[in-house]
Parts: structure tokens; C-alpha cells; sequence
């Protein structure tokens, strides 16, 4: 009977003590005690378990939890008056000593539950991240925000204040004006329009870019909300500096490998290891690979390095065997201001009578073995009344000078595009602006190149003629341009016309309204790019270790590793020669 009257105070004494713990935890936490007047609460993260709970003095939260103890206190003072012989008392006693052991079990119990209901601070953190991500959902910018890497100024800023020092063999400077359109070229000999017409470089890309960058309508300051993150770094201007003359292989890489070091320390790197990071490399991809450390090898080792890997980098040409430069146009000579100066400009190249049937602006290449630059010189030289020729034989020829340059090709229905020192060239660009179909003799020249710029169905704006059917003479440019029906060639222009918008920089200090412009594709190319590798790594998956990297121009181009008609230009063998 005793013992049955000890174990119901007992449970009396836990089911209180439970009670009432509940009641405490409901009271401290349940209630905003912040919110009303003269109250002042502790903050739960520092709440840990019921050991470590340090009440604060003069507050509420002091009342509750002495209230607690002192009930506890009398249960058990009831439960010792109805028990008072020793043998009762030392029942008690020994009770007692269990209270420490049990005590210790139920907050084992209880701390996975007080961790659900109490998420740790890094969680709560990465929740407020998603919580921005979805309010933006709705919004224009919806998987558009781009967030602008800080760099130490002396990999952009300080390199156009030194810009005398950017290329050996010509003044950067006189380039750099107008947000690095040039300067301003009028309209000589009613070549071009009024306005919106520059001296542009064909190496101010990274320039014309980061600036058109400043202008983006969905820029952000938050780098946990982008969806990329562009980098600012000069790469091109960098390595031009040292592409001539002694310069050893470590002056060369030192830009590269200081800002890959100073990406990789930032926190933003850590969200996709730099997958979601682009940058602008203004140059051909071949002045970034330097494969191996000899001080007499070309260029430095940028493309190379395993930061720049995962990143994308846009290059005026990219590496047919390589996965992580993409290719967009060379600056053009054009930069509207307006959707109406395009328009305007479109409509202006639909109106004009082309006599000539094909020219080539260019020079030959004597030094490299396999160019058909002679050859094609030569075919047109043979007919002049269906070829004209612009030979550029030195830096004061009239190849230099855009007037020429563009009078040549808005007289011309066909535009020869052969490879010269690498696989592409400007002129294909200032002949689309021109309006005049181009003829290539490799994919490499732009098919495989330019794939967020021009269709993947080539023969709707272009002529392919083998460089080989012409290096074996198998095969005349004329004859076959020739029985190209008249209707055909029209479409062909026509589609030529429509691509303009895509292949010119709009001015940087105005906004276009509807015209997506080549920064805008080239902007949309790498979103979409970084999307699909973020869903990837979601999955744990990553498509660029399906395929190999020889092929990567197969699959970035056609998305499949089939044998292709195009599979003999790219062969590895024939790489030696660019």
C-alpha cells in the first residue's frame, strides 16, 4: 500500500514536471515577449538544451522558471508529508536519486524535436536565399540577374589608362574613346549613315562589352540571387602586352593566374565552383592556350588553367576541340543607337544594285602551307568582270580604311571568307552588315563558331565550297556561285539582311527597345548555358564528361556525337596548321 501510494506521487511528480515544461517552453517561446512593454527576450539560439539555459535577470522569462521549480518543490513536500516512516523516506531518497539519470533521458528525447522546431542559423540563411529567389520569379528578370565580380582595378581600369602600352605595333588609345566604339568615323562618301557609325577595333571587345554590361537591366548586388556572375577582367589587353618581344611564359600568365586565384578565394565561387562565372577573352582562343612552358611558344596559358575550365569564356574564336570558350561576333563598325537606325539601315542594304558577283578583301598567306588565299586571289583575278579584288599589302593599305571595306561589299552579291591565320575573320561580320552573302570554305570559319548568332540551317544565308575541292583546283568559285538560281540568292540576302541586328554591339551609352543586339544573344547564350549545368549538378550529372573534348564542337553545335559530313575539317591533324 505504501509502495503503491509512493509510485502514484511519483508519476504525480513527472506528469506535473512535464506539464509544466511544456507550459515553460510554450510561454518562451510561443510568445513574442519583445513585442509588449517593458519586456525584454533572450535569444532562443541561445537555448540549447535545459542544462545550459541561463535565464536573464529582470525579466518575465525569471518568473516563469522560478514559478516552475517552486511547484516542483511542493509536489514534493506533499508526497513527503504522507510518507513520513524511514522506510518511506528512504523509498524517497532513493527516488531521488533517479530523478538526474531519468531527467537526462527525456531531453535525449526531446532534442531532435526541439531541433526540428529550431532550424540552425546556416539553414535559415540558405532559406531567406531561396525565399529571394522565388519572389523573383515573377518578375523580367527571372532567371536573368547577373551579378558583376569586384576585381582589383588594375586587370580593367588602370590597363585603359596605360593603354599606349596595349599593343605594340599600334596606339590602343585612339580606340578606347566613346566607351570603346572609337573614334567617331561620319559618313565619307555616303558609305554608311549619319550617326552610329565608329573606327572600332577589332579588339575592343572586352571594352564594348563590360560597358554595354553596365547598362544591363537586370543587374544585382547580391550575388546569392544571380543567375551568373560576369568577371571584368581584360584578358585580351592583358596577354597583348606581352605577346611580343622576351617576354617569359611567367610574365605572360601572371594576370591569368592572379585573378583565377582571387576568384576562386571569393565566396560566390563556392555556389558552382565557378561554373556560373563568364568572362570576355578579346582575342582568338589561340593567344589563351599555351600548352607548354617554353618562353618561345605563343600566348599564355589562361584557357588552360583548372579555374578558367569551369568557367565559360566568349572569345571573338573559339576551339572546335575545346568546351569552355563560346564564340560571338567581332565588333563591327556599326554600333545604332535605336531600333529605327537598324531598321533604317536594313532597308538601306535591301535597296541596292550589286553588280559584282563575288569579291575577296584580304592577303595572301604564303607562310602557311595549306591557306587558299593564292588560289582564291588568283580565281578572281582570272574573271574580272564578275570579281573585285581589295588587296591589303601592308597597315596603310585601304583594307584599313571601313570605307573602303564596305563600298566593296554593298557592291557585291557574294563575299569570299577564307581562313587566314586562324579560322575566322571581321570581314565576315562587315559583310553581313553589308548585306552580302558570305562564302565560307570551313565550318570552322563560323558554323561551329558562332552558334547563339547564326542559324544552325547555314545554307539559308552563306555558301560552303570545300577548301580542299579549291587547294586540288577541283572546283571553280564562279561557276558555282553562278548557277545559284536568282531566287535562291534573294532569300539568301534577305536572311543575310535580317541577321544584322544579331552580329552588330549596340551603342553602350543608349538602350535598344525591342533589338536583341549580339550582346543581348550572347548574354542569353550564357544563362541558358549556366541553367542547364546548374540543373546538372542538382541531378549530379554533368554532360561534358559524356562526350569527348575533341568533339565538343560536334556537340555544342548539333547536341549529338554521330558521324558527321564535317568530320574530315577537323580532324586533329589538321589543328597544327592554326
Amino acid at each position: 500500500m505504501d509502495n503503491s501510494l509512493t509510485t502514484r506521487s511519483r508519476n504525480k511528480f513527472w506528469f506535473v514536471f512535464f506539464f509544466l515544461f511544456v507550459s515553460w517552453y510554450l510561454l518562451l517561446y510561443g510568445i513574442d515577449w519583445s513585442s509588449l512593454p517593458g519586456f525584454v527576450t533572450t535569444s532562443r539560439y541561445e537555448v540549447n538544451s535545459i542544462e545550459s539555459f541561463r535565464p536573464p535577470p529582470h525579466h518575465e522569462n525569471v518568473n516563469v522558471s522560478s514559478n516552475f521549480n517552486a511547484t516542483s518543490v511542493d509536489d514534493d513536500n506533499a508526497s513527503n508529508e504522507t510518507t513520513r516512516s524511514k522506510e518511506e523516506e528512504s523509498l524517497s531518497n532513493e527516488n531521488d536519486n533517479v530523478v538526474v539519470p531519468d531527467l537526462e533521458e527525456l531531453q535525449k528525447e526531446l532534442e531532435p524535436l526541439l531541433r526540428k522546431m529550431e532550424p540552425p542559423k546556416e539553414e535559415k540563411k540558405i532559406e531567406k536565399k531561396v525565399e529571394k529567389k522565388v519572389d523573383n520569379k515573377g518578375g523580367k528578370c527571372a532567371g536573368r540577374y547577373i551579378y558583376v565580380a569586384e576585381i582589383p582595378s588594375k586587370f580593367n581600369e588602370i590597363m585603359l589608362k596605360e593603354c599606349k602600352l596595349l599593343n605594340k605595333w599600334e596606339d590602343m588609345c585612339q580606340y578606347l574613346v566613346n566607351m570603346g566604339l572609337g573614334p567617331d568615323l561620319g559618313n565619307p562618301q555616303r558609305i554608311f549613315m549619319n550617326k552610329g557609325w565608329y573606327t572600332t577595333n577589332q579588339f575592343s571587345l572586352e571594352v564594348l562589352f563590360h560597358n554595354r554590361m553596365k547598362q544591363y537591366d537586370c543587374l544585382t548586388n547580391d550575388s546569392s540571387v544571380a543567375s551568373a556572375v560576369f568577371v571584368p577582367y581584360y584578358s585580351g589587353f592583358d596577354v597583348a602586352r606581352y605577346l611580343w618581344d622576351d617576354f617569359n611564359t611567367s610574365m605572360r600568365d601572371a594576370g591569368a593566374i592572379e585573378v583565377a586565384k582571387f576568384l576562386k578565394e571569393k565566396p560566390e565561387w563556392k555556389t558552382m565552383w565557378g561554373r556560373d562565372h563568364f568572362m570576355i577573352a578579346g582575342r582568338i582562343t589561340w593567344d589563351f592556350r599555351r600548352g607548354i612552358e617554353e618562353d618561345a611558344a605563343w600566348g599564355n596559358k589562361l584557357m588552360l588553367l583548372p579555374e578558367a575550365k569551369n568557367m565559360t569564356i566568349l572569345t571573338i574564336e573559339s576551339s572546335p576541340w575545346n568546351r569552355n570558350d563560346f564564340a560571338i561576333p567581332y565588333p563591327t563598325y556599326f554600333h545604332p543607337s535605336s531600333d529605327s537606325d537598324v531598321a533604317q539601315w536594313q532597308n538601306r542594304m535591301r535597296k541596292l544594285r550589286r553588280r559584282v558577283l563575288f569579291s575577296f578583301a584580304g592577303a595572301p598567306r604564303p607562310q602557311l602551307e595549306d591557306s587558299i588565299r593564292s588560289e582564291i586571289m588568283e580565281q578572281c583575278s582570272a574573271t574580272r568582270r564578275k570579281c573585285k579584288l581589295l588587296e591589303c599589302k601592308d597597315l596603310h593599305n585601304k583594307c584599313n580604311k571601313p570605307e573602303h571595306v564596305m563600298r566593296l561589299f554593298q557592291s557585291s552579291i557574294f563575299c569570299l571568307q577564307p581562313s587566314g591565320d586562324s579560322f575566322t575573320r571581321r570581314s565576315t561580320f562587315d559583310s553581313i552588315l553589308a548585306g552580302c552573302i558570305p562564302v565560307f570554305f570551313t565550318p570552322g570559319s563560323a558554323y561551329v563558331q558562332y552558334i547563339w548568332h547564326l542559324p544552325k540551317d547555314y545554307t539559308k544565308y552563306s555558301v560552303l565550297i570545300p577548301e580542299d575541292d579549291v587547294r586540288k583546283k577541283k572546283v571553280s568559285i564562279e561557276n558555282v556561285l553562278s548557277k545559284i538560281p536568282k531566287s535562291q540568292v534573294a532569300a539568301m540576302r534577305e536572311e543575310v539582311i535580317k541577321l544584322i541586328p544579331n552580329v552588330v554591339y549596340a551603342d553602350p551609352r543608349t538602350r535598344l527597345e525591342t533589338v536583341k543586339d549580339a550582346f543581348d544573344l550572347a548574354v542569353k547564350g550564357v544563362l541558358g548555358r549556366v541553367d542547364v549545368i546548374r540543373k546538372e549538378m542538382r541531378q549530379g550529372k554533368n554532360s561534358s564528361m559524356v562526350f569527348d573534348e575533341e568533339f565538343s564542337w560536334k556537340y555544342h553545335t548539333f547536341g549529338t556525337l554521330q558521324k558527321h559530313e564535317w568530320d574530315s575539317f577537323f580532324l586533329r591533324t589538321n589543328k597544327e596548321k592554326y
